[in-house]
């Protein structure tokens, strides 16, 4: 999973970035501070992994993991090149969903490029950049759909008509992922590669003295939610400058720290599980002497497809999926007591992997 984190400079996009992949970008208060975008592999928190590296005392826990990749503030013109726009604009292309960080806070001694805190405003000149670019792709493609309609390949047809139902929707300041398309057009849609079609998380980027407080009762974040709810969009608070403190933190410090701001869980883990739903992964769980590891498939996966995320033999020559639900695994305490019990089923070819499945795969090669 490869999460993209934009929003305007100065909002705290680079902070949370730090905060959440310890992986030290650049944070200046002026814009334009981060120019390449700064990459990051975080593990996914899973209690799971430690719980079968209690039973089977493996050589390795490997954790599933997501990428972030703090991309620069975009700015009014970014569309047309404004502050290296067009760069920053392609580096969005290449993540699986985007991070919106809107400012929700108030500090004299951090600058807002606009002057003054808005997150709706913040929030529509960022999305009108990405719509004007997809507005260009849009138009290129219709005319070339035209173009191509003389051959009589019903597809440059299917085209023309999806782009002539997105161009006007785009025209309406609405995004891409909002437009009432069917089946067909979606999967056509996925082709174009659009800036509006990927799903979004709006994170509002809050103060610590706001940390405990019902979302209602901080306004701006308020607003922020009403507008995500409109679009269909998920939207989460974080608070970018606890998460770097936490981020200095062990486990049990963590915690305790947590507990004092009046919350229950990081914001690192609400946005990994934010995104894995919003990109509808789930992950399942193989285990042994040698390694205990956490996999990330799409939900509706079938096992030898999920085989073949470990290796593609095992997809190949796939013969059957010994399954046990983590839960029942736990409850059991051991594989062996699963197995004494018969409770470790044998699934076949069409058998949906579940979030939490602990698998052994049997192949022949």
């Amino acid at each position: 999973m490869r999460l993209g984190v934009v929003g305007l400079p100065n909002v705290g996009k680079s902070t949370l970035f730090n905060a959440i992949t310890r992986a030290g970008a650049q944070v200046a208060n002026y814009p334009f501070c981060t120019i390449e975008p700064n990459v990051g592999v975080v593990p996914v928190p899973d209690q799971r992994l430690a719980e079968l590296a209690k039973m089977h005392s493996p050589e390795k826990v490997t954790p599933a993991v997501v990428e972030f990749v703090d991309i620069a503030g975009l700015v009014r013109g970014a569309s047309r090149g404004e502050g290296l726009g067009n760069k920053f604009l392609s580096h969005i292309r290449e993540v699986d969903a985007i991070v919106h960080v809107v400012r929700c806070f108030e500090d004299v001694n951090v600058a807002h490029i606009e002057g003054s805190i808005h997150p709706i405003r913040d929030i529509e000149t960022v999305n009108l950049e990405l719509i004007f670019t997809d507005i260009d792709t849009v138009e290129k493609r219709l005319d070339k759909a035209k173009k191509m309609q003389k051959s009589g390949e019903k597809r440059f047809l299917t085209e023309a008509a999806l782009c002539e139902k997105l161009l006007p929707h785009l025209e309406k300041g609405l995004p891409a992922r909002s437009a009432q398309i069917d089946l067909e057009q979606k999967e056509m849609l996925e082709g174009f590669f659009l800036l509006t079609a990927k799903p979004v998380i709006y994170a509002a980027n809050i103060s610590e003295s706001d940390m405990g407080k019902p979302d209602d009762e901080i306004p701006y974040v308020r607003e922020l939610k009403e507008l995500a709810s409109r679009e269909g969009a998920q939207a989460l608070v974080i608070c970018a400058k606890a998460e770097e403190e936490l981020a200095e933190l062990d486990d049990e410090e963590r915690i305790e720290f947590l507990r004092e701001l009046g919350v229950s869980e990081s914001g690192l883990d609400r946005l990994v599980k934010a995104g894995y739903k919003l990109l509808g992964l789930i992950s399942f769980l193989t285990a042994g002497p040698k390694e205990v590891r956490a996999w990330t498939v799409v939900q509706g996966t079938r096992a030898p497809q999920a085989a073949g995320k470990i290796h593609s033999d095992f997809e190949r020559g796939f013969i059957r999926a010994e399954v046990v639900h983590f839960d029942v695994l736990k409850a059991c305490g051991s594989m062996q007591a699963c197995r004494d019990k018969g409770l470790v089923r044998s699934e076949g070819r069409d058998y949906v992997i579940k979030d939490g499945d602990v698998v052994l795969f049997r192949f022949n090669v």
